[in-house]
């Protein structure tokens, strides 16, 4: 790998780290490790490599990648021959990451078709135009809920079909 491939890496493990960090509420190394085996690929990484791409000790290392394991964000396969674990993401926990982001924004898209429903009602026995409540944002919002789910739902096919093809 060429030294200007390897400093967009790091830098990118930094800044994936910082995001994983709050999004995933994750510790300082943990979110790390976990951008390094994200941005390393299927090829796996191994607990050598993260040690010294990442100067953290052994045992820290270890710690955090046990725990990711735990949490089922991780999953390893070794190699014929080989001794050593190879550690990729899990494809499993990003579908139902994916899920449970559908469940939600469907449970949103629920909650204003309700409110806006409501306010529809509430208009139409209001006979002052003034304190009408205006529906663009809800029939916006609705429409934009309709389409992420959409999106959302065929990356999670077409990480199906891959997964499939192994």
């Amino acid at each position: 790998m060429s030294a200007a491939i390897c400093k967009q890496k790091q830098r990118l493990v930094e800044k994936l780290g910082v995001l994983l960090e709050s999004k995933e509420q994750l510790a300082p190394v943990e979110a790390r490790i976990l951008s390094y085996i994200i941005l390393t690929g299927k090829i796996g990484t191994t607990f050598e490599d993260l040690v010294t791409h990442l100067c953290a000790s052994k045992s820290t290392i270890s710690t955090h990648l046990n725990h990711l394991q735990d949490l089922k964000k991780i999953i390893y396969f070794t190699k014929p021959g080989d001794r050593k674990k190879y550690f990729t993401i899990n494809q499993d926990n990003i579908l139902q990451s994916i899920d449970n982001m559908i469940q939600s924004w469907l449970d949103q898209k629920d909650l204003h078709v309700e409110i806006r429903d409501y306010k529809e009602n509430a208009n139409s026995v209001t006979e002052d135009e003034a304190s009408k409540f205006d529906l663009g944002f809800h029939d916006n919002y609705i429409k934009f809920l309709d389409e992420a789910t959409k999106s959302i739902s065929e990356l999670r096919t077409k990480i199906i079909e891959n997964n499939n093809q192994f």
